[in-house]
This record gives C-alpha cells, structure tokens and sequence, in this order.
C-alpha cells in the first residue's frame, strides 16, 4: 500500500516545468503540466552528469510520451516511467504523485 507524503502546496508548483522536492532524503523532480492535466515524479539524480539535476530540465513529449531532458548531457527521461530513451539500460526512479485537496503528495513504494 502507498504511504502519501505532503510535500507542498500545488501554488509550489511552476507551469511546464520542475521543481525539486526532498521526501525522506530523497530528492524528488516533480513537473506539471496543466495543460495535460498532468504531474509527474522521478528522481532528481542525472545518471549521466552524476548531479541532481532533473528537476531543471525541459520538458515536452518525445514520440508522444512525455519526457524531461537533462540540462547537462541532454538525455531525455520518460516521466511516467524513469527510462532514458537514448540507452535502455538505464533509468531513474519513478514515483506516485498526486494533487489532494490542493496538496502535493508523493509516494516512494507506488
């Protein structure tokens, strides 16, 4: 069962961008895009830069799934599920987010 941590408020929360959040000593990239509908939460950590970077990177869709690319090496990062498009054996952590009440809530076990 998924344990909900409040990070924040979804005011904390920037259009077509990320934002970093630390949950439980792990730093968490969150991004939003309203017009989707849409929150996303993956580990901030760039395994390619070795830098907790993520959260700074861009965002849009990358064969229509949604993606971030990293601001140092510009590897791109599916949202939903943390692979790298550019090299399969890699990834970063994906986690369970939600907007409840006006709250931003992530879970690391979803």
């Amino acid at each position: 069962m998924a344990q909900w941590i409040d990070v924040g408020s979804v005011d904390d929360l920037q259009a077509d961008s990320g934002v970093c959040a630390l949950v439980e000593k792990t730093q968490v990239a969150i991004f939003y895009m309203p017009k989707e509908n849409a929150v996303y939460a993956i580990n901030n950590y760039d395994p390619f830069s070795k830098a907790h970077v993520l959260s700074r990177g861009l965002i849009g869709d990358l064969k229509g799934e949604p993606m971030v690319s990293s601001p140092i090496y510009k590897q791109h990062f599916n949202l939903e599920t943390g692979q790298c498009f550019e090299d399969e054996s890699v990834s970063v952590d994906s986690y369970g987010v939600r907007i409840e009440n006006g709250r931003i809530e992530v879970s690391l076990t979803e």
